[in-house]
């Protein structure tokens, strides 16, 4: 079972333009009564970014390393894609990413 705020390894190549590319880290944001039922889940990628003030990324720490949540980059892949499960995003970063993805789509 996928559940919402687990780190995964996601293989997001191919990509196009301006999309993150790569085997990264992502954050899975889809609720789990979603990821329950669907082949699918919706994943936000951490980048090894950090002190660029973009409106919509969260600075975090994952595996103690500094990143960002890049949930202006947002997207739904296959199950497939997710290549193993690394660990779960902090709960002090959990409410902050629920709230900032309310801002996007308010």
């Amino acid at each position: 079972m996928v559940n919402r705020f687990d780190v995964y390894l996601v293989a997001l190549d191919p990509a196009q333009g301006r999309e993150l590319t790569k085997t990264r880290p992502a954050v899975i944001i889809s609720p789990d009564e979603l990821n329950a039922f669907l082949g699918t889940v919706i994943v936000a990628p951490l980048t090894s970014t950090t002190g660029r003030a973009y409106p919509f990324r969260l600075e975090t720490f994952f595996e103690s390393r500094p990143g960002q949540i890049a949930t202006e980059q947002l997207r739904a892949v296959d199950k497939s894609r997710l290549v193993k499960r690394l660990g779960r995003l902090r709960k002090k970063d959990q409410a902050p990413l629920l709230a900032l993805l309310r801002e996007m789509f308010a």
